[in-house]
């Protein structure tokens, strides 16, 4: 009867083990794929500054792409 015990508790175990370990996986790869393909570049950006009706110069397009790439560092 004893035996019983130890085999349900190391099936929770390793489930649990499993499901903390696929998630950090999971977290880190997400994390560096957006790094390599970040989800908005400058002509979406240009596309979305012109279409809320602001002109949009490069000086101003090359700060809001540094201030989003500094937010996706931390």
């Amino acid at each position: 009867m004893l035996m019983w015990y130890w085999i349900v508790l190391i099936a929770l175990g390793t489930l649990v083990a499993g499901v903390a370990l696929g998630f950090f996986i999971a977290r880190k790869y997400m994390m560096s794929y957006l790094k390599k393909n970040p989800p908005i570049n400058e002509q979406m950006l240009r596309t979305l500054m012109m279409q809320m009706g602001q002109k949009p110069s490069q000086k101003k397009i090359n700060q809001m792409m540094r201030a989003m790439n500094q937010q996706m560092d931390k």
